[in-house]
């Protein structure tokens, strides 16, 4: 049997919010949330692997993807506000207990929403999604500058983050074999940052620092609740360096770290082998569903 993916909106606080969903509903459930650079378009293949098991959902962030902000919202975009709005979707749908996917930008918004409902996360599997300081590379050191000193010209340099070349650099930095990435995802990111205007994503990028200020309160929902976690890491990421994989551990023991020989964007070279650690280790923490 194939497994269908739909596509749906919903009007979330001032958002109509884009959201991919697949699978049945009363199969354990996961929420996958993308990072920067990208949108669910990420998970096109990973969903319906998942989804012969798991109830799948994977929403577009506000500022990514097909998810638009009304005219009339007032919006500010940090990441607190995205978490919230994330927050209120799961309400939305009805979500009381679910395993969270979270990759790069889509970690501090999950990591928001664990450390506020403990309760309802049965699982974590980061990719490339950090948590600790020692993960950033020195390709933060821009970001580092503004976040301590918001100045006009600090903002003004991070501007090239957003670039077509740049988002293409990072899907192909670190990857050994570039003609694996294909060149929609990167086209379609940057078409987004073009329709939903780059002052959104820059606003983020300011916002970021805010993120390591809340380490100290994950790092303690990690040793209290000790989250079945895997980490699982393209360990040539120019952004997030295996060290930020590792550093699980330190909270969480049991934490399992796996590497994959390619860079920021993982998923896009080695879809198959996050889709198999992903239902293996899904499997022994959470159960799963019936085949599909």
């Amino acid at each position: 049997m194939s497994i269908q993916v739909h596509y749906h909106t919903i009007a979330i606080d001032g958002v109509e919010l884009f959201y991919r969903e697949a699978g049945a509903p009363d199969a354990p459930t996961l929420l996958l949330l993308h990072g920067f650079g990208a949108s669910s378009h990420m998970f096109r293949d990973l969903m319906p692997q998942l989804a012969r098991h798991y109830h799948v959902i994977a929403p577009d962030l506000p500022g990514f993807g097909q998810t638009s902000v009304l005219p009339d919202a007032s919006f500010e975009y940090t990441f607190d506000r995205l978490a919230a709005v994330i927050d209120a979707f799961t309400v939305a749908k009805g979500l009381d207990r679910y395993a969270l996917y979270v990759f790069d930008y889509g970690a501090p918004v999950g990591w928001r929403l664990a450390v506020n409902h403990p309760e309802k996360i049965t699982a974590i599997v980061s990719q490339n999604g950090n948590a600790y300081e020692e993960g950033l590379s020195e390709g933060w050191a821009d970001m580092r500058r503004a976040w301590a000193e918001p100045t006009a010209a600090n903002r003004e340099a991070l501007r090239r983050f957003n670039t077509l070349e740049m988002t293409k650099w990072q899907y192909k930095q670190g990857v050994k074999d570039a003609s694996l990435i294909a060149p929609e995802p990167w086209q379609l990111a940057h078409a987004a940052i073009e329709r939903i205007g780059v002052e959104a994503q820059m606003d983020l990028l300011l916002d970021y620092g805010q993120n390591i200020k809340q380490y100290a309160q994950l790092h303690d929902y990690f040793r209290r609740h000790l989250p079945p976690t895997l980490a699982i890491w393209g360990r040539n990421d120019p952004f997030f360096i295996p060290a930020g994989a590792e550093a699980f551990k330190r909270d969480n023991p049991d934490a399992e770290v796996r590497f994959l020989d390619t860079g920021h964007f993982a998923i896009e070279t080695h879809g198959a082998e996050i889709a198999a650690a992903m239902l293996d280790f899904l499997g022994r923490h959470i159960g799963r569903a019936a085949l599909a």
